[in-house]
This record gives C-alpha cells, structure tokens and sequence, in this order.
C-alpha cells in the first residue's frame, strides 16, 4: 500500500479539496437555510422554535431524499466525462432535469397532504398547530430546489461545482435579509413570524433554481449538451439506469437523517425545551456534516473518473484520501464543539434550560464527529463505483435496526433523557462507519 503522504496522495488530495470546497459551501447553504431559520425564530420563543424542530422532522426526510435521488446522474455524468462522452452527457442532462422537476412535484403533493399525521405522536397541541402550516410552505421550495439540484449535479459530475456554491450563498443572504425582514416586519412589511420564515427560504429557493437554469443554459462549456436538446427522448433504460443509483442513494440519507427526525418524536415526548434543545445541537452537527457530504460528492466524482478510466489503483487512492480529509477535518471540527460548547448555543436561543441541555448534547455530537463523517465519505466513494444497494441495507440495519431502538432504551428505560436517544444515535453512526468503510476496501479491491 502506498504511503499517504507519497506523490499519489499528494495529488489526490488537492484534487479532491479543489474539487469539494465548493461543493461543501453549496451543501452547507441547503442545511443553513434551516439553521438561519432555527436561530431568527428563536428569537420569537420557544413553542415557534419546537414548532421548526417538528416540522423540520418530516420536511428534512423529504429533503435529503430528494437531494439524494439527484445524486444518481452524478457518477453517471463523471464516468462518461472521463471518456469525453458528450451525447451520453446530454441525455443525463435532460433526463436528471425532468426525473427531478416530476420528483420535487411529487414529493410535495405526498407531504402536503400528510403533513396533519403530525398530530398522531402525541406533541404539544400549540406546537402541531404552528408546525402543519410552516412545513406545507417548506413542501412548496421542494419543487424549486429539485430543479435546481437537478442541474447542479450534472455540473458537479462535469467538475464545474463553483457556480452552485455562488448560487447557493447569494440564497442564503438573501434568506437572511428576508427572513429580518418578514418575521419581524421590518420596512414596511407584514409581521408574519414564523410564517414569515417559511416564505422567506421558498423565495430564496426559486431564485436558486432560476440562477443555476440559466448558468447552465448561458454557459459556453455546456452548449454542446444542448444541441438537439428537444430531439432526446426520455427513455425508460436511462430512467431507471439513474434511478437504480439515485433512489437508494436517497434513502441512505433518509434512514440517516430520518433516525434523527424520529428522535424529535421522542424527545417530543419529554418536553418542548428538549425539544428546542435538540433542535439547536442538530443545526450545529448538521452543518459539519453537510461540509463533510461536501468531501462525499467530491468522492462520488473522482471515484466516478477513476472507473471511467478503469483504473483500480486510481479509485482506491481517490477513495481513501477523501477518508483522510474528512478525519482531519471532523476532528477539529471535534474540538470546536467541545471548547465552545457552552457559546455555540446562545446563537439559536436565549433560554437558559434549553442552552443548558443543547451544550450537553454539543459534547456527545463532538464524540461521533469522526464516525459520521466517515459513514458519509463512505457512501460517496461507493455511490461513485455504482455500488449502492448493501450500503442501503447497511444504513437501514445501523440507524433503525440498532440506532434508534438503542436510543429509546437509553432514553426511556435508562432514563438519561435526550441524552439517552444521541448515545443511541451515536451507536448507529459508529456502526454504519466501520461497515462503509470495509465495504469500500472490499469492493475496490474486486473492480
């Protein structure tokens, strides 16, 4: 095995962070969005915070498996650029458009109409009531963001991934400013509170989807796709070529996140300042795991080039230098919760108890920093070799089989509370990082 600080990984290591660091600032604007959110409602009180936590339960589900369902034309799109393949590259495009402008349609019907199933798990009455209407207008920007993660991971798949970061900071500013002026009714504007929140990120998503459609369609680089655009037809060998990567793809992070989600259902059952308190910790751990999916597509892609290439001992040095960025990088991330842990939540709330509870979770998140960002690098190196249906299965068994089940017992039988549910977490991230990680060695091993 080569030395991972000889020439080869030198070189794949810059490669991969030329390549990642924009898209880790793109997927870090979707998770800031809500985080933006989190902390201007806070601001307002408690119940509106627990409400964006409830809420968030359901629309983050959504949300990751539409972004993950868009990440199944990116290997497609990388292996077929390594060969300079443009037609090949022009049907992905329009099929990766269509395939997620019917998804974002269709993901919004299914949630605004099931939306009210949030008054079947026992929460607060005034926090459902606050949460039913936010999480149908958050439905709304699923819509605008499919289209517009549609087109930024053809982009990706090309190496062009500076574009999306641009697009998507210019959103978050905007959300910022709208979000002052719409909560609050800043300058001549309605005072709509939570609601305002809401309206605010839709917004801010259609300027999103406008932007990125009109850099691909402007751009010089991508005017060979377009040509004779109108003529391809969507065909159904391509359709489920890319949904055979794209849809398990989308449920690895559903039965991630989704164990997180269903923790807010839980911690509901305790009390709403736990609930805010979950809340603040996980718009903080979600932030350094979004930059850490950030190194994951990156992996997706040169892993993607290499097999293009079929070259074995190039998807492997691709495969394992973005494992070492994303150590060195959570580790210190590790540490930052630690040392600030007491800091980090006076940016969402103000309330004494719920800071108090948010540092203490802070602590346990810092602890499985390195496992998350392994398990996610791992399933961007797999996803990239196409090998995607075993890390499903891996997932589902670590979250849901033993993550979940683990925190309820800890939680409620234990009786450690909201700490009990993340030690429960915490044990099914660890699981699914060693399984990944083996998986990777053993499927590059046999390209």
């Amino acid at each position: 095995m080569q030395s991972l600080v000889s020439p080869n990984y030198l070189t794949n290591y810059r490669r991969t962070l030329l390549l990642a660091y924009p898209v880790v600032l793109s997927q870090l604007g979707h998770i800031i969005l809500g985080v933006v959110d989190t902390a201007m409602v806070g601001q307002i009180g408690t119940v509106p915070q627990a409400a964006v936590a409830l809420s968030n339960s359901l629309y983050t589900l959504v949300l990751v498996f539409g972004l993950g369902v868009s990440y199944g034309i990116t290997p497609l799109v990388a292996a077929a650029d390594s060969t300079k393949h443009f037609a090949e590259n022009a049907k992905l495009l329009k099929h990766g458009v269509v395939i997620n402008t019917v998804l974002g349609i269709l993901l919004f019907v299914l949630l605004y109409f099931t939306s009210p199933v949030l008054n079947l798990f026992n929460q607060k009455k005034e926090v459902v009531d606050m949460a039913i209407p936010f999480l149908n207008v958050m439905m709304l920007g699923m819509i605008p963001l499919c289209i517009f993660s549609g087109f930024k991971q053809f982009t990706e798949g090309l190496s062009f991934t500076k574009i999306a970061m641009v697009i998507t900071v210019g959103a978050n500013l905007l959300n910022v400013l709208l979000n002052y002026l719409l909560i609050f009714g800043h300058w001549g504007l309605p005072k709509m509170g939570l609601m305002g929140a809401c309206w605010a990120t839709f917004i801010s998503r259609v300027v999103m989807a406008i932007g990125m459609f009109l850099y691909v369609y402007f751009n010089k680089h991508f005017k060979i796709y377009w040509k004779g655009f109108n003529k391809i037809k969507i065909t159904k060998a391509l359709t489920k070529k890319i949904l055979g990567i794209g849809v398990p793809s989308g449920l690895q992070w559903v039965f991630e996140v989704g164990a997180f989600s269903f923790a807010v259902i839980m911690i509901g059952w305790i009390s709403a300042t736990a609930q805010a308190a979950h809340q603040v910790a996980l718009s903080i751990a979600a932030t350094t795991y979004m930059m850490a999916s950030g190194l994951s597509a990156a992996a997706s892609v040169r892993v993607g080039n290499e097999l293009g290439l079929k070259n074995r001992e190039g998807v492997r040095t691709a495969g394992f230098s973005a494992f070492i960025i994303v150590l060195v990088f959570m580790s210190l991330m590790a540490t930052c919760f630690i040392l600030f842990r007491n800091y980090l939540p006076l940016l969402f709330n103000n309330n004494a108890d719920v800071i108090a509870v948010s540092s203490s979770l802070i602590v346990i998140a810092a602890f499985f920093q390195l496992s998350d960002g392994t398990q996610v690098v791992g399933l961007g190196a797999l996803r990239g070799m196409k090998d995607v249906k075993i890390p499903t299965i891996i997932t589902l068994i670590a979250y849901w089989i033993i993550g979940l089940p683990m925190s309820y017992v800890f939680a409620f039988k234990f009786n450690f509370g909201v700490q009990g549910i993340w030690y429960g977490l915490s044990l099914g991230l660890g699981i699914a990082a060693v399984l990944l990680f083996l998986r990777f060695n053993y499927v590059s091993k046999r390209i």
